[in-house]
């Protein structure tokens, strides 16, 4: 995970942020895997100059907009997701995460050969802290990927049901980010 020193600031404009959900039970085939976009995030990375310990003392910290969630594909399910299932499905995430923030602040950072490496820090979500880790992978010209796979209930959240509890989330989402810093 090579990455010139410096402050960079990211957001939209450099980068994608989205959350990917699976579904469970006996109704599963009825609803949809969702890919769902963080329109409204920001992100600060400062990495020191190498004498200062280079890219392993570098900080990471974001903050992602839930007010700001859509939902941008659905697969699988009985019926092609319609736009009316994702006014629902946005009234669904409001009503279950409201419009705060979600937070991100590294505390470690851990390179990985040229063009990979992890990012352990903490999650803030719903007035809950979380441990995470994203794996990071590097195309070498300054776009970055990774993601980390974050429990729901580790958050005080109850994945969504319905049809009587025939067709859950799957406690489990992952949060995915790609971001050029060139």
């Amino acid at each position: 995970m090579a990455a010139s020193e410096g402050t960079f600031r990211l957001g939209p404009d450099t980068g994608r942020v989205v959350i990917k959900t699976s579904r469970a039970g006996l109704a599963a085939r009825a609803g949809h895997d969702l890919t769902i976009e963080v329109t409204r995030w920001s992100a600060r990375v400062a990495v020191p100059a190498e004498g200062d310990g280079g890219l392993a003392a570098a900080t990471i910290s974001a903050e992602l907009d839930l007010g700001s969630l859509e939902v941008r594909e659905g697969t699988g399910g009985a019926m092609p997701l319609t736009d009316r299932d994702r006014r629902e499905i946005k009234k669904q995430m409001e009503k279950i995460l409201g419009s705060g923030t979600a937070t991100f602040a590294s505390s470690r950072i851990i390179p990985s050969g040229s063009s990979g490496g992890a990012i352990e820090g903490t999650v803030t979500l719903n007035g809950k802290t979380q441990p995470a880790r994203l794996q990071v992978t590097g195309s070498g010209s300054g776009r970055y990927r990774g993601s980390a796979t974050l429990a729901q209930t580790g958050f005080g959240i109850k994945p969504y049901t319905g049809f009587f509890g025939a067709l859950k989330l799957r406690d489990e989402v992952v949060v995915e980010f790609e971001v050029d810093l060139s």
